[in-house]
């Protein structure tokens, strides 16, 4: 009996699936063969990464001093979360082509400075309009974080440890954002300047990162590369260089143009599934859950503690199973789970759900920085990746005002401690449910449908 083409093409063996056929070695023995420098390099894209999830995230855990700070409802407030993924894409290509350019280290530095100033100027903010200027243009520093880190990160370790590393990674947000949810708990609700004072320390930490890195030397793999020109007698001028890039970038979309498409419509599908189930995430449960601010980042902070479990544990696990097919199988365990993170009413059921939902979201999306790093086009390693993750943001960029606007659209009635009556809210939950469910069924389809060899198993041309 024939194999179907997308059965054959889950196998782990493939290119793509575990870096052109390497197969999954002794890990002690690859982690024991670590120097230094390669953990010190992926700390430092592990830190940059969670400074983006901290500052990132510090809107949506303020979302209610937001509200009272400028008079404005949820709605007008996730507006400023929309607006930072819209622009992420701009930094993205900025960033990835320069790192691609002139290496791993300074470009980063500069990027994560940038992120500091600008995370300083939201807490000095007075106006809304403000507030959405510096948050629009916040989205083009962040943008270039996450490819530069991921190329800083798993570009310089054995092929055996990508996806473990990979996993942990990708982790750094989930990380981060966990931080976030801690100082939300204890410093914000006690300090003067409540919102400002979580966004101001967001800065600092970026900037302390900026000067870590700042002493860790260049990439060995892109100075290996540089190298190597100039023994061929390759090395050309800035204009030159800038001239050839720029051509092979043009050949390389002529090239690859579908794998191009297929890696922004993968991202946009991961993107609808973090975004869906953890910028409003905090709001909803107090909001329609009726649980209390400290009940409801408790639990979130609980719900990133399930997604660094699955981030981990997926990474392990794609060395044997195959990047694509251990995708799948998380992203399918996020319906499994849906029910028990939105119908409870109980603290300890909700953060349950809300564990059980982020080991699943954040195990699938535990392989993405290594995944696409492998099927990324030669000599694009840091754009690429970057580029079609954040273009993936872009087209999700509004996936916390669709669940706002379908939650002033779709109602239901709790009963609220406080006042001893009963109220209609927006039923944030039915609302996260729908949208998280049809996007796990677009992203284990089109996981499916995708060939990391890269052919497709329905040729396009």
């Amino acid at each position: 009996m024939a194999v179907p083409y997308f059965i054959k093409s889950l196998d782990p063996r493939r290119r793509g699936d575990d870096e052109k056929g390497t197969k999954a070695l002794n890990i002690g023995g690859a982690l024991a063969s670590l120097d230094l420098m390669q953990w010190l390099l992926f700390l430092s894209g592990f830190l940059a990464w969670s400074m983006d999830a901290f500052d990132f995230f510090s809107v949506s855990l303020t979302v209610p001093y937001l509200s009272e700070q400028f008079g404005k409802d949820t709605h007008d407030i996730t507006t400023a979360i929309t607006l930072t993924l819209l622009f992420r894409s701009l930094g993205a290509v900025i960033f990835g082509v320069i790192s691609d350019r002139f290496g791993r280290k300074w470009p980063l530095v500069f990027n994560l400075i940038i992120v500091a100033i600008l995370e300083l100027g939201s807490g000095f903010c007075n106006t809304f309009e403000q507030f959405l200027a510096v948050r629009s243009l916040f989205g083009v520093g962040m943008g270039g974080i996450w490819g530069q880190a991921a190329a800083t990160s798993l570009e310089n370790l054995p092929a055996e440890l990508r996806g473990i590393f990979s996993g942990a990674l990708q982790e750094g947000y989930a990380f981060g954002y966990l931080i976030a949810a801690v100082v939300d708990l204890y410093l914000v609700p006690g300090d003067p300047h409540t919102w400002r004072s979580l966004f101001w320390l967001g800065s600092g930490l970026s900037f302390g990162v900026a000067l870590f890195r700042a002493v860790l030397p260049e990439s060995k793999v892109f100075l290996r590369a540089r190298e190597e020109a100039r023994q061929k007698g390759t090395l050309l001028s800035e204009k030159q260089k800038t001239k050839i890039f720029l051509h092979e970038v043009k050949l390389m979309l002529k090239n690859e143009w579908v794998l191009c498409i297929y890696a922004v419509l993968l991202m946009t599908g991961f993107n609808f599934l973090s975004h869906g189930s953890q910028d409003l995430y905090p709001t909803y449960l107090k909001t329609t859950k009726g649980l209390s601010s400290h009940s409801a980042t408790v639990a979130t902070i609980i719900g990133n503690c399930g997604a660094i479990a699955g981030g981990i544990a997926a990474g392990w696990i794609s060395q044997r199973l195959g990047r694509r097919l251990t995708i799948i199988l998380f992203t399918l365990s996020i319906g499994a789970w849906i029910p028990l993170w939105i119908l409870p009413n109980s603290f300890g059921a909700l953060a349950a759900g809300a564990f059980f939902i982020q080991f699943g979201v954040q195990g699938a999306w535990g392989i993405i920085p290594v995944h696409l790093n492998e099927l990324s086009p030669a000599g694009f390693r840091s754009t690429f990746p970057g580029v079609a993750y954040q273009l993936g943001n872009m087209v999700s960029s509004a996936s916390a005002q669709i669940e706002a606007t379908a939650g002033d659209n779709l109602r239901t009635t709790i009963y609220n401690k406080a006042t001893g009556q009963t109220e209609e809210v927006p039923d944030y939950g039915k609302v996260q449910g729908i949208l998280i469910g049809v996007v796990a069924a677009f992203v284990v389809i089109w996981t499916l449908i995708g060939d990391a060899s890269p052919a497709f198993p329905f040729p396009l041309a």
